[in-house]
């Protein structure tokens, strides 16, 4: 499992769009006591609105990693920006990248880490080896977010989720599964990259045995619509065993996205599967709710949606961002044994 160094300098490259610095919009807005400042090249034309730190600075003020901020064509590594990670690592920083490029390809930052004694961390590519999964029940309650298909909130809704827990006086941990949301959390499995065999063996280690009154909120990846990724899923979703699912959906969506053979299921047909192929670990697990990205309606038909949506599948139906997700939180804890 991957640990984090904080706090972080974010490095933004030579981006030139907000765009292309998401994963660093996310730890901004999400981890934001974790974030010291931003870096980039003199061309960049994004900022985040961060104190601007070159890693020296940085490390000053006690920075403990530079977290490669951008995605770039390929997810490759720029020659361009090796004079930076150098620097970076010259400051006694770790580099932490979600690239699809390893770090640890380009032998002068090898030779520097050691030198320096830092450490190259590329969080797409893990070297732990896990176990296969056991199905044995784990103390502790844990809440999974699903989806209709790929990037459409999955992390979002288990970040918010967690956060309103918390509000709540809830013990709550959000359990990442993605580059950027091990980003976020410090910690975490890049879930997609581990051998098939052993994915429910990386997620039962991902939430162990814990308080009966604490949640894990279990970042979930790909769908089980998707006719490449519904592997990742289906390993993920036994591993986590969870209590309760949260199905996530964006309402524009009528076919898995670049694969218009593959039309999304209706709402309660893809909430029936998840439960039943999350029975197989946790015959007790329960729909929570829905979670939506409404961002394609006027507020009068996200409320007709909302609405008919609840009334349907009989659980709340909420959008992260215009309201939250109280109402799914509210359901939990007040069916759950807090």
């Amino acid at each position: 499992m991957h640990s984090l160094r904080s706090p972080y300098l974010l490095y933004l490259g030579a981006a030139q769009h907000l765009t292309d610095a998401k994963t660093a919009c996310g730890l901004r807005d999400w981890c934001p006591d974790k974030v010291l400042g931003e870096w980039a090249l003199p061309e960049s034309r994004v900022t985040l609105g961060l104190p601007r730190l070159s890693p020296a600075e940085a490390a000053a003020k006690g920075a403990g990693s530079l977290i490669i901020g951008i995605a770039s064509v390929g997810g490759t590594v720029p020659e361009a920006w090796l004079p930076d990670l150098l620097a970076a690592i010259g400051a006694g920083l770790d580099l932490v990248s979600g690239m699809h490029t390893r770090l640890s390809s380009f032998p002068v930052l090898v030779e520097a880490a050691q030198r320096h004694g830092v450490q190259l961390i590329d969080v797409r590519h893990g070297t732990q080896s896990y176990p296969a999964g056991t199905g044995r029940k784990r103390s502790g309650q844990r809440i999974a977010t699903v989806g209709t298909d790929c990037a459409l909130g999955k992390k979002y809704t288990a970040l918010a989720l967690t956060k309103a827990l918390q509000a709540q006086g809830a013990k709550a941990t959000f359990r990442a599964t993605g580059q950027t949301g091990i980003m976020i959390a410090g910690e975490g499995i890049a879930i997609d990259a581990v051998v098939a065999d052993f994915v429910a063996g990386a997620a039962e280690l991902l939430s162990p045995d814990n308080d009966p009154d604490h949640f894990d909120v279990i970042e979930g990846q790909g769908a089980l619509f998707h006719p490449a990724y519904a592997g990742v899923t289906l390993g993920l979703l036994h591993g986590s065993q969870p209590d309760w699912i949260v199905l996530c959906h964006d309402v524009s969506r009528v076919h898995i996205e670049h694969r218009p053979d593959f039309p999304i299921p209706p709402l309660d047909e893809a909430a029936a599967q998840y439960l039943q192929a999350a029975r197989i670990t946790n015959r007790a697990v329960q729909l929570a709710g829905v979670s939506v990205n409404s961002s394609s309606l006027d507020d009068y038909d996200w409320h007709q949606y909302r609405e008919n949506t609840s009334r349907t599948l009989g659980v709340p139906v909420c959008d992260p961002l215009r309201g939250g997700v109280e109402a799914i939180v509210s359901r939990v804890l007040g069916v759950s044994s807090l």
